[in-house]
C-alpha cells in the first residue's frame, strides 16, 4: 500500500513550495527521491517515468514539488534563474521529512533534469543530493536549450515557451489566453504566430527572451554553474540520440569526469518524450545502490557497474564500456564530388572515401522562400526520430552526395562534422544537413541524423577555410549494400526559422521581405568526417 499527501516547504523569504509525497506502507525510515518541476506535481513526469507510487512501493519516499510560481506553489515563475536557492532549501527540507532516513536522491528530465544541478548549497553536504540522475538537460542556455549552429530551435523553442505561458494563464484564471495558445499549438499556427502569443501572454518569460536573443555568440547568454562537489556525487546521466539536449548531457559527463567523478552515462534510441519503455528498473537499481544501506558485512560501492551504456538505433542492441572510446569504430571520412547536377539528380553527387583523391566541382543551390525546404524528424522535429526523406531529396533545392554501396556493415558512433566552402549572394544564409542510409534500390532514404549552421553578415562571403557544420551525435549500424547519403539544403522549416537573407535575425516562416538566396558549394577540399562522441580529458 502506498499513501500520498501534500507537504509544504516554507522558504526564508516567506514563499511556500508545495510538494506531493508518496509514502511506502510502514514506518520507515526510507531514503527520499526528489523531483522539482513546473508542470503540476500530479503529472510527476509520467510521460517518461513510472508513477511515483511505483518507486514508493520499492521503499522510497518520493517528493514531486511544484517549483516557485507553478502549480500550487507561491511566487512568480522566473525560469532557471530561480532554482539554485530553492533547490538547496528543498534538499535540506527533504532530509528531515517524517519517515526519511536522511539520504536524498534526485531524478527527472528536461527542466526537472536541470533543477537537480542548479543548487546554491556549495560544499554544504546537507543541501546537495547524495546522488542524482539528470536526464536530457545541460548547463548552457544557448547551446543546450535554445539553439544550435547559430540558429534557434524554432518549433521546439516556441512550443515549449507557449506551454509555460499557458500554465501562467491557467494560474491567473485567463481561460481565453489558455485556449488561444492551445488552439494555435493544435492547429500548427504557432510557428508563425507564436512570438505574438508570447508577447501577449508571457512577455517576461524565459522562452521569449531566448527567442529574441542572437544565438550566434555567447554574449548575454547564461551558462549555469554546477558545484564541483555536486558533479563529484554518484550521478547517472541519461540522454537520447533523437533528443535536442544530448550535447548538454555529454557536456555534463565530461565536466563530472574532470572533477574526478565517475558518472554513469546511458544514451538510448529515444526522443525527448518517447523512451520506448522507460529506464525505471535502471534508475531503481541506481538509487538502491547509493541510498539504501548495504547488506551486512559489505561496503557501499563507489562507482556504477556499467559506466557507459549506448543503444544502437538500428538494432536496439545495448553496448557497455568504461569509456565511449572503447566503443568507437575506425576513423572514417569522405570528400564531396559532383559534376554540377547534385541538386537536380539525387543520385549524381558522390561521397568518396578520404583515401581516394579529393572530390571537387561546383553545385549551385537556390533557396526560394516561397517554398523553403522542409525539415523533418531528427532531434529538432515536432515528430522526432528516423524518418523517410526520399521525397525531400528529390527536390531541386536539396543537393545529395552518396557513397558507393557499403562492402561491409558499418558501425557509426560519434559526431559527423562537415567542412565545406560555401559562397552566398546575400548577407546571410543557412546550411542544413541530413545524413541518411539509402536502400540498394534507391527507393528508401532513411534519415539518421541532422544538423544546421547559420551564417550572418560578415560570414556570408566565401572563406578559404570553409564552413563548419556539426550533426547530432549518433550510434547506429548501417548494413552492407546500403549507401550513406549527405543531403544539403538552405532551409529546414519549421525546425529553424526561414532565413530572410538580409542579415536580420530570422523570426518565423517566409515573408514578403525574404530574399531568394543562391548558394555556391565549392566541393574542392570538402570533407565529411566522423569524430569521437566526447573529447578526451
Amino acid at each position: 500500500m502506498v499513501r500520498a499527501r501534500d507537504a509544504t516547504l516554507l522558504l526564508a523569504d516567506g514563499a511556500r513550495l508545495v510538494g506531493r509525497v508518496w509514502h511506502p506502507d510502514g514506518d520507515g525510515p526510507w531514503p527520499v527521491l526528489v523531483m522539482r518541476q513546473p508542470y503540476g506535481r500530479a503529472i510527476a513526469s509520467t510521460v517518461t517515468y513510472a508513477h511515483p507510487s511505483w518507486y514508493a512501493g520499492h521503499g522510497f519516499l518520493v517528493v514531486v514539488q511544484d517549483v516557485r510560481g507553478r502549480g500550487a506553489s507561491d511566487g512568480c515563475f522566473a525560469g532557471f534563474c530561480q532554482e539554485a536557492a530553492d533547490g538547496a532549501a528543498t534538499i535540506r527540507w527533504a532530509r528531515g521529512l517524517e519517515g526519511s532516513n536522511g539520504r536524498v536522491g534526485s531524478y527527472g528530465f528536461s527542466y526537472q533534469g536541470l533543477t537537480q544541478l542548479l543548487n546554491s548549497g556549495g560544499d554544504d553536504d546537507a543541501a546537495l543530493p547524495d546522488c542524482l540522475a539528470p536526464a536530457m538537460c545541460g548547463l548552457d542556455e544557448r547551446l543546450h536549450w535554445a539553439s544550435e549552429g547559430g540558429a534557434h530551435w524554432w518549433a521546439l523553442g516556441l512550443g515549449w515557451a507557449l506551454q509555460l505561458a499557458a500554465e501562467g494563464c491557467r494560474r491567473r484564471g485567463d481561460g481565453a489566453g489558455w485556449r488561444e495558445i492551445r488552439r494555435s499549438l493544435a492547429q500548427g499556427h504557432f510557428t508563425d504566430e507564436g512570438l505574438d502569443l508570447l508577447e501577449r501572454h508571457d512577455p517576461a518569460g524565459m522562452g521569449l527572451r531566448w527567442l529574441r536573443q542572437d544565438p550566434s555568440g555567447p554574449e548575454d547568454w547564461t551558462i549555469h554553474p554546477a558545484a564541483p562537489a555536486l558533479l563529484h556525487r554518484p550521478m547517472l546521466l541519461i540522454g537520447g540520440w533523437h533528443d535536442p539536449h544530448l550535447n548538454g548531457v555529454l557536456d555534463l559527463w565530461m565536466r563530472a569526469r574532470a572533477t574526478g567523478g565517475s558518472p554513469g552515462l546511458v544514451v538510448g534510441a529515444w526522443s525527448h518524450l518517447d523512451w520506448n519503455g522507460g529506464l525505471d528498473a535502471t534508475l531503481l537499481a541506481f538509487f538502491q545502490r547509493h541510498l539504501k544501506d548495504p547488506a551486512p558485512g559489505t561496503s557501499p560501492p563507489t562507482a556504477p557497474e556499467d559506466p557507459i551504456r549506448l543503444q544502437c538505433c538500428a538494432t536496439g542492441t545495448w553496448h557497455s564500456a568504461g569509456d565511449p572510446s572503447e566503443l568507437q569504430g575506425a576513423a572514417i571520412g569522405w570528400s564531396l564530388h559532383s559534376e554540377g547536377l547534385a541538386a537536380i539528380r539525387c543520385d549524381e553527387g558522390e561521397l568518396r572515401p578520404a583515401a581516394v583523391p579529393a572530390g571537387g566541382g561546383l553545385v549551385v543551390l537556390v533557396h526560394d522562400p516561397w517554398r523553403p525546404a522542409p525539415g523533418r524528424g531528427g532531434h529538432l522535429g515536432p515528430a522526432p526520430g528516423p524518418v523517410e526523406r526520399a521525397d525531400l531529396d528529390r527536390r531541386s533545392d536539396v543537393a545529395c552526395f552518396s557513397t558507393a554501396p557499403l562492402a561491409h556493415d558499418l558501425w557509426l558512433l560519434g559526431t559527423f562534422h562537415l567542412q565545406l566552402r560555401v559562397n552566398a549572394d546575400q548577407p546571410s544564409f543557412d546550411l542544413c544537413a541530413a545524413l541518411s542510409e539509402v536502400s540498394p534500390d534507391g527507393r528508401s532514404v532513411r534519415q539518421l541524423t541532422t544538423g544546421v549552421a547559420r551564417f550572418g553578415p560578415g560570414q556570408a562571403a566565401a572563406s578559404s577555410a570553409g564552413r563548419s557544420l556539426a550533426l547530432q551525435p549518433l550510434a547506429t549500424l548501417v548494413a552492407a549494400g546500403q549507401r550513406l547519403r549527405l543531403s544539403l539544403a538552405a532551409a529546414a522549416w519549421p525546425l529553424i526559422a526561414v532565413n530572410p537573407g538580409d542579415g536580420s535575425l530570422p523570426a518565423g516562416g517566409s515573408g514578403p521581405g525574404h530574399r531568394v538566396i543562391s548558394l555556391t558549394l565549392d566541393l574542392d577540399g570538402s570533407r565529411l568526417g566522423l569524430e569521437p562522441l566526447v573529447r578526451a580529458n
